[in-house]
C-alpha cells in the first residue's frame, strides 16, 4: 500500500444519463455519473475540481461508506500521477528539527485507527430556504469511513514543537490556476494538533486512499467538518502566531452564536471558524414525496451522527414535534462514527411529513427550525420528509 504506484488518468468526466432527486423544488433532477476514476454512481455537482456526492441511497446500504461512493470535494486542480515512493510531507517552522518525511518514515511510526465522519461544512447548502450561493449539496457530501495512519502529534514529536507554537498549518499538493490566489492552507490550533484522535492517514476502509480522497496522505480531524482535513497532506508549518491567510482569516466563518444563524437579509454580525460538527439524523429509506402503500407500521431507516461527540439517542415524529417515537440504534462505531437506526410509524392513509433528531453524548439535540446562513454552513435543523400513504 505505501509502495504502490498510482498513475490516474484526468479527473475530467462526462456524465452519464442517469439522474437522481434530491428534492429541490426547483431543478429536483441532479445527473449522476461512473466517469470518474475509482468511483461508482456518484451525483456530479461539478467536474472540475470535482465535486462528486453521495446519494442517500448508499447511506441505507452501509455503515461504513464504500470508498468508490465516499464523497469528493476540491478547491483547486490537483495532480493526477503521484509516486508515493517520491512523496515527501515536509515539517518546518516553529520547531527544533525541520524534516522530510517518506511515506516509509511515517510507516515506522505506532499506527492508529479511527472511525470518523468526513461531512462538507456546507453539506445540506442546496436545501436552505431561501437559496445561497455555493454547490448546491444535498445531504450526501459526507461519509463514514475507518481512517488508518499515525497521530499528527507523533509526527511533530520527531521534529520537536517548540515552546509558544500557536497553530499548525497543513497544505497539499492542490494549488490555484490564477496567480496570486492563495495555496489552501488550514491551521490547527496548536492543542488540537497534539489531540489523540487527530490523525494523518493513508487509509481508509482497510485500503489505499483513493486520489480523489487525498492519496497518499490526508489529515483526519474527527468531529469537525472536512474543510480542516486537509487533502495530499505534503506540508506541515508549525506557527508561533495565528495564520492570517485567506482559507483561515477570510473563509469558511459562520455567525458567532449556538446555530450559526441569521436572518436572510441581515448583517451577519462577528464570524468564526466552522469547526465542530453538530448532532443530525437522516432519513435513508424514504425519499421525499413517497408513496408508500397502507401498512400498520410504516418502516423508517436511517443514520446518525453525534458532531463532536457520539451519538446518544434518536427520535421520530409524523406530527410536526408534538410527539416522539424512540428508535432502535445500530452499532455503535464510536463517538466520531455514523450509527444507523431503525423506527415504524403508524401511519394512517393520507399525506405526512416524517422527521428524525439524533441528541449526542453531551445532550446537545437537533433542533426542529432550520438555521440559515449566507455561506450555508453547518445545517442544524431536521430535514423533513413529505410521503404519502395510499
Amino acid at each position: 500500500m505505501l509502495t504502490r504506484r498510482t498513475l490516474i488518468a484526468s479527473a475530467l468526466a462526462t456524465p452519464a444519463a442517469a439522474q437522481v432527486d434530491l428534492g429541490f423544488t426547483d431543478n429536483p433532477m441532479r445527473l449522476t455519473t461512473s466517469a470518474f476514476p475509482q468511483k461508482g454512481a456518484m451525483i456530479l455537482q461539478r467536474s472540475s475540481p470535482p465535486l462528486l456526492e453521495t446519494p442517500l441511497s448508499v447511506f441505507d446500504a452501509h455503515d461504513f461508506t464504500p470508498n468508490d461512493r465516499f464523497f469528493v470535494r476540491w478547491h483547486y486542480p490537483f495532480p493526477t500521477s503521484i509516486d508515493p515512493a517520491r512523496h515527501r510531507l515536509r515539517i518546518a517552522g516553529h520547531v527544533a528539527k525541520p524534516l522530510s518525511l517518506s511515506l516509509s518514515d511515517l510507516a515506522r511510526l505506532p499506527r492508529h485507527r479511527v472511525a470518523a465522519v468526513n461531512q462538507c461544512a456546507g453539506n445540506g447548502r442546496g436545501l436552505f430556504a431561501p437559496r445561497v450561493a455555493g454547490a448546491q449539496w444535498g445531504n450526501g457530501a459526507m461519509g463514514n469511513a475507518l481512517w488508518e495512519g499515525v497521530r499528527l502529534k507523533d509526527v511533530l514529536a520527531l521534529a520537536g514543537v517548540k515552546s509558544g507554537a500557536f497553530a499548525v498549518q497543513c497544505g497539499g499538493l492542490d494549488a490555484p490556476v490564477n496567480d496570486g490566489a492563495p495555496d489552501y492552507e488550514k491551521s490547527l490550533p496548536v492543542d488540537h494538533a497534539l489531540s489523540d484522535d487527530v490523525l494523518i492517514a493513508w487509509a481508509m476502509n482497510g485500503t489505499a486512499l483513493p486520489l480523489l480522497n487525498g492519496f497518499p496522505l490526508r489529515l483526519v480531524v474527527p468531529g469537525w467538518y472536512s474543510t480542516w482535513w486537509v487533502k495530499m497532506l505534503d506540508s506541515i508549518t508549525v506557527l508561533d502566531k495565528p495564520d492570517p491567510g485567506f482559507w483561515m482569516a477570510k473563509a469558511y466563518l459562520q455567525p458567532d452564536n449556538p446555530l450559526a444563524d441569521v436572518a436572510p437579509g441581515a448583517p451577519a454580525g462577528s464570524r468564526v471558524p466552522v469547526t465542530a460538527m453538530r448532532p443530525r439524523a437522516i432519513i435513508t429509506n424514504i425519499a421525499g414525496g413517497a408513496k408508500l402503500p397502507a401498512r400498520p407500521f410504516t418502516p423508517v431507516r436511517g443514520l446518525a451522527l453525534g458532531g463532536d461527540h457520539g451519538v446518544k439517542a434518536v427520535e421520530l415524529s409524523a406530527d410536526n414535534g408534538a410527539t416522539w417515537l424512540p428508535v432502535q440504534l445500530g452499532p455503535d462505531h464510536g463517538r466520531w462514527a455514523f450509527r444507523r437506526f431503525t423506527g415504524a410509524l403508524a401511519l394512517p392513509p393520507g399525506k405526512h411529513i416524517i422527521i428524525a433528531r439524533a441528541t449526542n453524548a453531551a445532550g446537545d439535540t437537533q433542533p426542529l427550525r432550520q438555521n440559515w446562513n449566507p455561506s450555508g454552513y453547518n445545517r442544524a435543523g431536521v430535514d423533513p420528509v413529505p410521503v404519502e400513504i395510499i
